[in-house]
């Protein structure tokens, strides 16, 4: 099986940026531990901070990946752009989010992306990937 993870803006800052939002651990710590649980799956890790470089990762894997978790940080709020790749390609994606975004203001409220996604994992910190990572696994 092969996983690709996505993560868009300022996911780069994990364990830096609002430590009491997001956690102290950085994704790359917890993206090893993910690989060891996991040795029997492809765990794949792209991040960007650019709208454009991200749809282009969802057009590469979406046709061959088994399935994507795609973090889009403030795009899930603005994206048509991203929403429209997730819908043309294969791939089934999970939209994760280490915050409960209902907790939260209420432009984060709202997702563009959900409806062409299988499901939405949010607010069980970093451990939302392994959720969706789960699902992926498990069908």
């Amino acid at each position: 099986m092969n996983v690709q993870i996505i993560n868009g803006p300022n996911l780069n800052l994990l364990g830096v940026r609002e430590k009491s939002v997001y956690g102290d651990k950085g994704f790359e710590e917890y993206l090893e531990q993910l690989r060891k649980r996991y040795t029997h799956i492809t765990i794949n890790y792209f991040q960007s901070n650019v709208e454009g470089e991200i749809i282009n990762k969802l057009h590469e894997v979406g046709f061959t990946a088994d399935g994507i978790v795609m973090n889009a940080g403030a795009y899930t709020h603005t994206s048509i752009a991203i929403a429209d790749a997730i819908a043309a390609i294969k791939a089934p994606v999970i939209e994760v989010h280490i915050s409960n975004v209902y907790k939260r203001e209420e432009f984060r409220h709202k997702s563009l992306l959900a409806a062409n996604c299988k499901g939405v994992i949010a607010g069980f910190g970093l451990d939302s990937y392994r959720l969706a990572i789960e699902n992926l696994a498990n069908g």
